[in-house]
């Protein structure tokens, strides 16, 4: 049956992609959300629904969507009453960029590396991957100030990804999952810069990317398809 092939197949977004456990996932989710998609109950670590029709094993390209990117509730206003370097709508337009940039060449580098090509025309073997990531909270954010102030941290904040996969030539929802990443605390402070902060975020999509490639992977090998 095509849905067991891909629980088994979404199993590995489960168990990589969904690699910290949200505080904010629902221990009772309903078994089949108002999309219709049914729940994946392979792990606690997140909420993941799957069409029970679909088969990802035919999908041979991808189109990747640029990632929204949209701050947590009330972080600039949170920002400002903490930090003496104070938080422009410029600075947070820059940062959702650099965000959004990361994302697309993290994806592109890991789906490349394993060999998927991609495709900006829907067809037969295209599946479209939409990702949002939304609540943002960078903890020290490095902003363009004109003095010289350090921003320090024991964390470099966290982020959650809402992942959407797509026929493309039908528009059909295939999987729906979402994943928080949070950076851990240290246990002492570190100065924050553009840079680290780049670091840490590149270190999470990492994990996302490579769970993707794996979920890919396996359905592929599920079925005995190959290129």
């Amino acid at each position: 049956m095509k849905f067991f092939k891909l629980a088994i197949t979404t199993a590995i977004l489960l168990t990589g992609l969904l690699s910290f456990a949200p505080a904010w996932a629902k221990k009772n989710p309903p078994a089949i959300n108002d999309e219709g998609m049914e729940l994946v109950k392979d792990s606690e670590l997140a909420t993941v629904y799957a069409d029970p029709g679909a088969d990802l094993a035919v999908y041979k390209h991808i189109w990747l969507d640029d990632a929204t990117v949209a701050f947590k509730k009330n972080w600039q206003r949170d920002q400002n009453r903490s930090q003496s370097m104070k938080v422009r709508n410029s600075d947070m337009e820059r940062i959702t960029e650099d965000v959004a940039t990361l994302f697309r060449e993290v994806f592109t580098e890991e789906l490349t590396a394993a060999g998927y090509e991609f495709s900006e025309e829907a067809g037969p073997d295209v599946l479209t991957v939409k990702p949002a990531i939304v609540d943002l909270d960078v903890h020290a954010p490095d902003t363009k100030s004109t003095g010289f102030t350090r921003s320090y941290s024991e964390s470099a904040g966290e982020m959650t990804l809402n992942l959407e996969l797509f026929d493309s030539l039908t528009g059909d929802k295939i999987v729906k999952a979402t994943d928080r990443k949070r950076d851990w605390d240290k246990g002492y402070m570190q100065w924050r810069t553009k840079v680290s902060n780049r670091s840490d975020a590149k270190r999470m999509m990492k994990a996302w990317a490579r769970a993707f490639v794996s979920l890919l992977d396996e359905a592929k090998a599920s079925t005995g398809k190959s290129d």
